[in-house]
């Protein structure tokens, strides 16, 4: 029998006049807005005592209730998904991730993840220790960014890797297109960083449940409206470089979730490119460092933004 969880939300006046279907996706961070039209169909959901339908609009005071089904686990299969490898050897591969791959499977994304392609090249050389839904995953870059990432095939290389990680060891370089120009040449973001009060979804600067979190920058290009940067990770917390520059006044564009919500130019994501990893073998201790070429899609917009 499938186990189920239970939600309460209360309609507050600023939720007046929100489909119920998109102010539960907001809600819930698991569930997309089809999975919430699928559970009020099934009727999981429930306005007020009795059944409601998914284009229904909010009242002040509605009470909505959700059950949720426990998800059932879902076997992750090896897709043949090509890969740009910039380096592999017995313990550790290193990638270039394009724009747009979801790293690891999780709801919604069970299939065409980094982790899918990585199995089907791999076969059973991945490291066991973040379990089985990311296999040799030690850290990973939001779908939208693209760049290099590093992959242990071994608990050997894992722990190593993962060391090396937290004691901030490892040589993490982004570029990134931000809105707005600087004064200085280059600065340093040292602020605390945790999920949103206002909005679990989203991370934000705060001193409650944060974490010490650092981004070094400097200035590369400047252009009218906007600067092409480098941003040099110190700790890597979730969408951290993205909270940074957000917090100092200059969000990335294309970043629908901390940047203006009305965007000047077409993006799929945050003009965001993991371009330099350097780590310590966890075999040789030889220092190893990668470069991942800005993709065209990067290219593309900083000739756009030059005209």
């Amino acid at each position: 029998m499938n186990e189920m969880k239970y939600f309460t939300f209360g309609a507050e006046q600023e939720d007046v006049g929100t489909r119920i279907d998109v102010f539960l996706a907001d809600a819930m961070e698991n569930l997309s807005r089809s999975g919430v039209q699928k559970l009020i169909e099934e009727g999981h959901i429930t306005l007020n005592g009795g059944r409601t339908k998914a284009n229904y609009k909010l009242r002040e005071r509605d009470i909505i209730d959700v059950e949720v089904p426990e998800v059932k686990e879902v076997e992750i299969l090896p897709e043949d998904i090509p890969l740009d490898i910039l380096y592999e050897d017995a313990d550790v591969i290193v990638v270039n991730k394009p724009q747009g791959m979801v790293v690891h499977p999780a709801p919604g994304h069970t299939s065409g993840t980094l982790v899918n392609a990585l199995m089907f090249h791999c076969g059973d050389e991945l490291s066991g220790i973040n379990g089985e839904k990311r296999p040799g995953i030690v850290h990973r870059i939001d779908k939208d960014t693209s760049g290099v990432l590093m992959v242990a095939k071994n608990d050997m290389a894992h722990q190593s890797l993962a060391a090396q990680l937290a004691e901030h060891s490892i040589t993490r370089k982004y570029n990134a297109v931000v809105y707005n120009g600087f004064t200085e040449d280059e600065g340093t973001v040292d602020e605390p960083i945790g999920r949103n009060p206002q909005d679990r979804k989203k991370m934000a600067v705060t001193q409650k449940h944060s974490r010490h979190a650092v981004t070094h920058y400097r200035v590369i290009e400047r252009m009218e409206k906007f600067t092409l940067i480098e941003a040099q990770l110190e700790t890597g917390r979730t969408h951290q470089i993205r909270v940074h520059m957000t917090y100092i006044g200059h969000p990335l564009l294309g970043d629908m979730v901390y940047g203006p919500k009305k965007q000047p130019i077409h993006l799929e994501g945050q003009a965001l490119h993991a371009r330099v990893l350097g780590f310590i073998h966890p075999r040789t201790g030889e220092y190893l460092e990668f470069e991942a070429p800005l993709p065209p899609y990067f290219k593309a917009l900083l000739e756009r933004l030059r005209k």
